[in-house]
């Protein structure tokens, strides 16, 4: 049928173009209506599915409108494409279309393309700008306009019948259904009884309990139209037996009680029978006085007062067990506690004239709980650091800009709003700053990658133990490395800071780390090294997968679909160089996207974000991975939605190469080195290049910090992008 339309159309081309007209099979009405055909889709704000897209078309030329503009809602400037799928052979593939819409663009954000469709569905989807999964399938039909013909339904009744054409055990409905209206049978359904739920049906509904039933039945086509609802009905009664033996019943009780042993609010009566003989048939129940119904589910009883649930059981030979009952009582529940509790705080400290406090100062939190359940923990985060437990005040004497967030949690699961106080210290006052190395805010003792378990306290010179362990010196030999944290960890033993087993710990954890070793000398320290140790402190949030590999290697988007990140949770980095090695690993012929996230903060319970893998897209920095030639516009080596960089400029390497790719961050300096070459600098003074700014864009008002986490990007399964030898040096 395809070939014979495409050759009608090839020769009424030629002949046109000769001055002729012909007919030739064609339908002049048909044909109008197709010419006449225009498809709208829109897109908005949206990152997960478009403003609007039609379902279903008619074979033939089509009108194809693609808007994404401020007229259909899109408020914040963001690019979105319309792509047809040519790589799944489960749809069409003859139509090329990628239609890249901006309201900023020359056209307004309207486009328009002339395609000619064919019978079958077409899979179509966004691609732009790599951060929703926008899809849908256009289903056409044949000429002559759209199906609306319903599929034609039947169904049988298979098995052992007696004399009156009773089903002896059991009975098997097989239900089918074809479809003449073009579109084709996309499903088929299933209820029992007059007023059953629909079901799927995918085998023969097998029935086996004594009684007369009725199965109803109806199907769907691709375009949407419903068969009537047809049904069967027929009896099923017990094969013979000499069961005289009734079922075994009993019934629980389940749900929250009080001091009494009152149900609060509800409770649910769960009913189970058994039978040896010829097998259960029906339970029934009745709450109090009330009718017997049919158990299908455990009940729930909210009414408050006493109440007796009764239950029976009969099994298919007609014994019927003797009635039972479960008796309770239901209660209201005490006023629930919905208020978090109130936090303060108050920052204490010898200030200078220009408000900085100096030498340290001492951050009281404070936290009260009108709700009724009681305050039950207060947290804080330190320089948008993990949230940890306050239990007592805070002393920070680190020169700089710092900002604590706060927040309580009561007895009944109410947590406050998270509030935040900034301050800065500076340098001098009777209390003078700790001679320590580089900040070190970890949880544990982490020497190199190796974790050793052990808290990484504040020692009594007010250092963290981690900062007297990873000194930023450089060790010409493990030895020697070895023999100052001995020197170190005996010192903190005297003092009480650590206990022989914490001190064994760590200096195991330094065994291992390999500091000093050959190949440990450029200052280097390897994040992901291909073991399942270094890949485990690792942590993924949000959509998406990643994978490690025998080779050494990681890969992203390998089991799941969706955008998400991996990220080391470890240690926050401030100036650094990051080395790793990337390779383009996307299915067929396209290209992979993905990036390297750098300098955002902690990413759980974020006080403005409640998706853990935006706030590295929102208050970090993505260096981006994308070495495909249309699309988006922000090649390799670009600073996402900051500082575009061509593909001229990247050097890229044959797909399936490893790429060498270095990231140096020095104050708000960029640079992004590929193979070697520099081919990208970028200074962050805020404010994006999507205009209008998007509405999440921090802008210059500190929000892009200048130290946080390191993380890699998961867009698809499709997007695959393989990493290995991630390594980080502090600058």
């Amino acid at each position: 049928m395809r070939q014979r339309r495409l050759l009608t159309a090839l020769l009424a081309t030629v002949l046109m173009m000769l001055g002729l007209q012909t007919n030739a099979g064609a339908q002049p009405e048909r044909t109008a209506a197709a010419a006449a055909q225009v498809l709208n889709w829109t897109a908005g704000d949206d990152i997960t599915k478009y403003m609007s897209a039609p379902v279903t078309a008619v074979a033939g030329t089509t009108t194809i409108v693609f808007e994404n503009s401020a007229a259909t809602g899109n408020t914040t400037g963001m690019p979105h494409t319309l792509t047809f799928d040519t790589s799944d052979p489960e749809y069409n593939n003859d139509v090329q279309l990628n239609i890249l819409a901006n309201p900023n663009d020359d056209q307004g954000g309207r486009h328009t393309a002339e395609v000619t469709l064919t019978p079958g569905r077409y899979f179509y989807h966004c691609t732009i700008p790599g951060h929703g999964q926008m899809q849908g399938i256009l289903v056409v039909t044949e000429g002559g306009g759209e199906d609306t013909t319903a599929p034609e339904t039947s169904a049988a009744v298979t098995g052992t019948q007696n004399s009156q054409g009773q089903y002896v055990g059991s009975a098997s409905v097989a239900v089918g259904a074809t479809d003449t209206g073009g579109s084709g049978v996309d499903r088929v359904e299933y209820a029992m009884g007059d007023d059953g739920a629909w079901q799927p049906y995918t085998a023969p509904v097998v029935v086996d309990q004594v009684g007369s039933h009725k199965v109803r039945y109806r199907a769907t086509d691709k375009a949407g139209n419903v068969s009537a609802e047809k049904s069967v009905e027929f009896t099923v009664v017990a094969p013979p037996s000499d069961d005289t033996t009734a079922p075994d019943t009993s019934a629980t009780v389940s749900g929250e009680r009080n001091a009494d042993g009152a149900y609060l609010d509800m409770a649910t009566v769960t009913v189970s029978a058994s039978d040896t003989g010829s097998g259960v048939n029906t339970i029934e129940y009745a709450v109090d006085s009330g009718a017997w119904q049919p158990y299908t589910a455990p009940v729930m009883v909210h009414q408050l007062g006493s109440h007796a649930v009764r239950y029976r059981a009969t099994d298919k030979a007609g014994n019927v067990s003797a009635e039972k009952s479960v008796e309770f009582t239901v209660v209201a529940p005490p006023a629930q506690d919905t208020t978090p509790p109130v936090t303060g705080v108050s920052v204490d400290g010898t200030r200078n004239s220009d408000g900085a406090y100096v030498g340290n100062a001492k951050v009281t939190v404070s936290a009260t709980d009108d709700g009724g359940s009681g305050v039950d923990r207060i947290e804080y985060s330190l320089d948008a650091g993990p949230y940890i437990a306050y239990t007592a005040p805070v002393t920070v004497d680190r020169a700089g800009a710092h900002t604590v967030a706060y927040r309580a949690s009561d007895k009944a699961g109410n947590t406050s709003a998270s509030r935040t106080v900034s301050f800065t210290v500076v340098p001098g006052g009777g209390v003078p700053a700790p001679n320590c190395p580089e900040y070190d805010e970890r949880l544990t003792v982490i020497v190199g990658a190796v974790d050793s378990g052990v808290p990484n306290r504040v020692t009594n010179n007010r250092c963290r133990i981690n900062e007297l362990i990873e000194d930023e010196k450089e060790w010409t030999s493990h030895a020697l490395f070895l023999k100052h944290v001995k020197t170190v960890l005996e010192k903190l033993f005297k003092e009480n800071v650590v206990d022989q087993r914490e001190s064994n710990a760590i200096q195991k954890a330094a065994r291992q780390s390999g500091i000093g070793k050959p190949g440990q000398t450029d200052g280097y320290r390897g994040i992901f090294d291909g073991t399942a140790d270094s890949f485990a402190k690792w942590q993924h949030v949000g959509g998406g997968s990643f994978g490690l590999n025998a080779d050494g290697s990681m890969t992203s988007g390998t089991t799941k679909d969706g955008l998400g990140m991996l990220w080391f949770p470890q240690r926050k980095y401030g100036d650094f160089s990051l080395r790793l090695q990337w390779r383009d690993d996307a299915p067929g012929t396209g290209n992979a996207n993905s990036g390297v996230f750098v300098r955002f903060p902690w990413v759980h319970d974020h006080p403005e974000e409640s998706r853990p893998e935006w706030v590295a897209i929102k208050y970090g920095h993505e260096v981006q991975v994308l070495d495909r030639p249309d699309g988006d516009m922000y090649k390799t080596g670009s600073i996402y939605g900051f500082d575009r960089v061509g593909l001229a400029g990247a050097g890229v390497t044959q797909k399936g190469t490893w790429n060498d790719y270095e990231i140096r961050v020095v104050d708000q300096h960029y640079s992004v080195y590929r193979n070697g070459v520099l081919i990208n600098e970028f200074d962050n003074i805020g404010g994006q290049e999507f205009s209008p700014p998007r509405s999440d864009d921090p802008g210059t008002d500190g929000r892009r910090f200048s130290s946080g986490y390191i993380g890699l990007q998961v867009h698809s399964t499709t997007d695959v992008v393989s990493y290995r030898d991630i390594r980080i040096k502090e600058l």
